[in-house]
């Protein structure tokens, strides 16, 4: 349940701040009358992302044997794929979010079609979290097979609501660099064992060859179906007798991520420092 959580309070909260950045930006320039066009395009957004969810857990169902191994790979990778880019762009809009935001609301408003161009931005802006949303909870529906994934999604966008909310309405300020890059290292965790279970699905389907069937084999110490190993699992992709090629796809994964991201940050924290 808590991968779900996180994820869902992730793409949650920023879809939130998205929308509640476009409404704060249109009563600054006292255009509320175009506050349904935002509201719009995230209702048709939510409805989009709903549709997803629902095909993708039928197409699921739907598959046997090797096809629901190759399906389950495919998607378990697909998602850290996506993952990925999420954590690179957040890295690199966070701080910059607001302002972009509020400049793409007055070039809305500036032009002949504003209730048009407010609409495509709520709905691209929910849209794209929702759909990866839905496909994240996928990859952890098939890697987890728990049963309280609904449910962790579902509180994790209460809570990115109610956050979201807190923000705009209230006094409450919260670093969201900080929340940002908490979350990120967490996800690329996650991603990182998508991305083990999806090399898992693929050397059970006989598509890439486990190279060592077990490297090591400790579920006599921390069994993966113990509730500490299913915490783990769920968390950092743990599994109690790994192929080899599942450790070389996690470790790979997570050197490659983790040094790229330094690289990116790299000019950023030596003009800080200078």
């Amino acid at each position: 349940m808590f991968p779900a959580f996180l994820l869902s309070l992730r793409e949650g909260l920023e879809a939130a701040l998205i929308i509640g950045i476009l409404l704060g930006a249109l009563r600054k320039i006292n255009r509320l009358d175009l506050r349904p066009s935002v509201w719009f395009g995230t209702f048709v957004a939510v409805l989009v992302s709903l549709l997803t969810a629902g095909v993708l857990a039928v197409l699921g169902i739907s598959l046997e044997g090797r096809a629901e191994e190759l399906f389950e790979g495919v998607t378990m990778l697909l998602a850290a794929g996506i993952l990925t880019w999420v954590i690179f762009w957040m890295n690199r809009h966070a701080r910059h979010l607001r302002s972009e935001l509020e400049q793409g609301v007055r070039q809305a408003v500036s032009s002949g079609a504003s209730r048009q161009a407010l609409f495509g931005l709520a709905f691209l802006a929910v849209v794209r979290e929702g759909v990866e949303l839905a496909l994240f909870l996928t990859a952890t529906a098939m890697a987890l097979q728990d049963g309280l994934i609904l449910l962790g999604a579902f509180l994790g966008l209460a809570f990115a609501v109610a956050l979201g909310w807190l923000l705009f309405a209230a006094t409450v300020r919260l670093n969201l660099r900080l929340f940002f890059q908490v979350t990120s290292f967490l996800l690329l965790l996650f991603a990182a064992g998508l991305v083990a279970h999806g090399v898992h699905e693929f050397n059970e389907a006989g598509v890439i060859p486990p190279l060592i069937e077990h490297v090591w084999d400790i579920n006599h110490l921390l069994d993966e179906t113990s509730f500490v190993g299913e915490i783990l699992k769920a968390l950092f992709g743990y599994n109690g007798n790994p192929s080899l090629t599942e450790v070389l796809a996690y470790s790979l994964y997570v050197a490659l991520v983790a040094f790229a991201l330094w690289r990116e940050d790299r000019p950023r924290m030596q003009t800080a420092t200078a």
